[in-house]
């Protein structure tokens, strides 16, 4: 394999630095001296190459240098490829001295180690876990233009044991010529952040948003050597935002290692410019808002109690503009429709914000997409807000809508206006699509209205990445709304270009870049048996507690598939399809005079003994489970269906044959 002049110097300089970093001209020399003492006898005789490497590689110097040089993950010689690998988290056997991984020569990389955490005094009576204990854990997630990546998790603790390495590539998604190797006055041009989310996930899986935070990583181009420490502190999120729940301490690394590094001075003047227009941007924005809702109470005063939402605060307490939790957000393969999109969406749990106290007041709290698709659950607004983007990516005209429910009870959702005027409204957390028609009040008593199916009673105003119209209609009922956006007697519209500058693209913003989705990291079939061996044993464990014997039935286990499928695919796609079949399957599984039960039921976790006590509270349920009589066979099944980041429909089917006694 040859290389090219520049990419070998490049390699020489990696090669160089290591062995300095590992201070191999020091070991070698007291070998050399060694080997002088133990081999060389009075008669002087000379001492060779080879006798010299012979002895370095006895003391095991050359093994560690080919280790610590080794520049792709340990894999078999046979998958060993020349294709460059996208870069990727790894995970370190022996901390401190964490491995480099997946380096190409010609590209820049931001090294970044956590190398243990302090101060969460949260965690400090917590006891040390026994082996094999199960403990709460914290999990990191990171992400940085467009690369995700998340640490193996760690015992809770006051002093939690974090020591993991994570490869950042700075040009990803190139800024130009993809071969060519950025300089620092290039990277300091860069102003994403690496945002970093603290997730615990406790004993039963239940996972808590633990602290959000932006890590700004550019103080690194003015380091010496390219290497700074930096300890983090980490603030708690919601109520507790001005609260310190901990600190990280974090070492970053640039890779290869800067020809030229910049000054200090031209650092913090960049942050401060950046700060300053961005600052300014934010102030105009205000400014204009602050005039817009004047307006609009000027056109009627009732207006004052629409639910008209035009900033809303995420996790860290920061108040932002409505607008910029939406934008296009493209899942590549991972969804292939919209109505599959929704799914995914309600399949994330439903949670809202803890508040202190007691009160029927509900706590404000929109998180980033980061934080609530690592949590794996969220309010509504996060729900609304995911679907919206999603749609968008799938090319819709998809608005986030805030506004009431039954009693007053403020929700959101989203609605897509079709090229042929069809309003659709779509309900984030269960994936329901519901049609509008408004009804006219003008028209006489004995014209039949519409009557609307869905939950929603009023609208104050609707909302995307680079729209906002407040409903300014005589009612703000949805029964009676007309969605003509284009009318501005019935909404009041925001500046287009009021909104553009201060979401993105409109250039330097505080506004968190979204990530990409990933892949499910579940096995749908392992996870789905697990889950069904750990019922039967629930449910035998309950009847043998009533002096009930149990007796399964494979087969009929086995027949209870494709209507879990089919239940899938109906909230998937509205459409039923599969039911004859399994209806005939059962008739011939459940010969005459015996009777079948059955019953279905869906959840979004996978916490076996959790969704066993639910079964039970449902009387029908219970009635298989508990099934007396003659002849009794039990069959359960469960299907697990993943989505994206590693969400999943977990649907269950208990049902019992017997023969029937008069």
């Amino acid at each position: 394999m040859s290389l090219p002049p520049e990419k070998a110097s490049e390699l020489k300089q990696i090669i160089h630095q290591q062995l300095l970093k590992m201070d191999v001209h020091g070991r070698i020399r007291e070998v050399l001296a060694e080997t002088i003492r133990e081999e060389l006898a009075p008669e002087h005789q000379q001492l060779s190459t080879e006798d010299l490497i012979k002895a370095l590689r006895q003391r095991g110097i050359i093994d560690d240098v080919m280790k610590e040089l080794k520049f792709v993950t340990d894999v078999k010689e046979t998958e060993r490829t020349l294709a460059p690998k996208p870069s990727t988290h790894f995970v370190d056997r022996e901390p401190p001295v964490l491995k480099r991984t997946n380096i190409d020569p010609t590209r820049r990389y931001l090294y970044l180690q956590v190398l243990g955490g302090k101060a969460f005094l949260d965690h400090l009576q917590e006891p040390e876990p026994l082996p094999g204990q199960i403990c709460s854990t914290f999990t990191l997630c990171l992400h940085f233009r467009n690369q995700r990546f998340r640490s193996k998790p760690v015992p809770c603790a006051c002093e939690p044991d974090f020591q993991d390495g994570f490869l950042l590539e700075i040009h990803k998604d190139s800024l130009g010529d993809a071969s060519k190797m950025v300089d620092a006055t290039t990277m300091l041009s860069i102003c994403d952040p690496v945002h970093m989310v603290l997730i615990k996930t406790d004993t039963f899986g239940e996972t808590t948003l633990v602290a959000s935070y932006f890590l700004e990583w550019r103080s690194v181009l003015a380091a010496e050597n390219g290497i700074t420490n930096v300890a983090v502190e980490l603030l708690g999120v919601g109520t507790e935002s001005k609260v310190s729940v901990g600190v990280l301490n974090i070492r970053l690394e640039m890779y290869p290692q800067l020809n030229k590094t910049l000054s200090s001075e031209i650092i913090s003047t960049q942050f401060t410019l950046e700060r300053q227009k961005t600052a300014e941007k934010e102030r105009l924005f205000l400014v204009y808002a602050k005039q817009w809702w004047r307006e609009y109470l000027q056109i009627r005063p009732t207006h004052n109690t629409r639910l008209v939402k035009i900033f809303a605060q995420d996790e860290n307490g920061v108040n932002r503009p409505v607008c910029s939790y939406v934008r296009p957000l493209r899942a590549g393969r991972l969804l292939d429709t919209p109505r599959q999109a929704a799914r995914f969406v309600s399949v994330l749990g439903h949670e809202r914000a803890a508040v202190i106290g007691g009160g029927s007041g509900k706590q404000e709290q929109w998180c980033t997409l980061l934080a609530f698709l690592c949590r794996n659950k969220g309010d509504c607004e996060d729900h609304a807000n995911l679907l919206c983007s999603l749609l968008l990516g799938f090319g819709l005209e998809a608005f986030v809508c805030v506004g009431t429910k039954a009693k007053g009870v403020p929700h959101t959702w989203v609605m897509t206006c079709g090229s042929d005027g069809t309003i659709t409204f779509w309900e984030s957390l269960t994936g329901h699509r519901y049609i509008h028609r408004p009804i006219n009040p003008d028209d006489p008593p004995l014209v039949e209205q519409p009557k609307p199916l869905y939950p929603y009673r009023t609208i104050g105003c609707i909302f995307n990445h680079q729209k906002f119209f407040g409903n300014c209609q005589p009612s703000d009922a949805v029964e009676l709304c007309v969605f003509d956006l284009h009318d501005e007697s019935r909404w009041k519209p925001m500046s287009g270009e009021a909104i553009k500058s201060i979401c993105p693209p409109g250039a330097a913003s505080s506004v968190p870049p979204f990530p990409p989705l990933c892949a499910s990291t579940i096995d749908a079939a392992v996870t789905s048996n697990e889950i069904e061996v750990q019922l039967r044993i629930l449910v035998s464990e309950h009847r043998k507690d009533l002096g009930l014997s149990t007796v399964w039935d494979d087969q009929l286990s086995y027949l209870l598939s494709p209507a879990l499928a089919a239940y899938e695919l109906e909230r998937t796609t509205g459409v039923s399809a599969g039911n004859e079949e399994f209806q005939d399957s059962v008739r011939r599984a459940v010969p005459d005079g015996h009777t079948f039960k059955g019953f279905p039921i869906h959840f979004v976790h996978r916490n076996a003994r959790r969704a066993f006590a639910t079964c039970l509270r449902s009387p029908f349920c219970e009635e298989i489970i508990c099934c007396r009589g003659d002849q009794v066979r039990l069959a359960v099944r469960v299907r697990v269906f993943t989505y994206p980041e590693s969400a999943c429909a977990v649907w269950i089917m208990f049902a019992c044959k017997y023969r029937s006694v008069l």
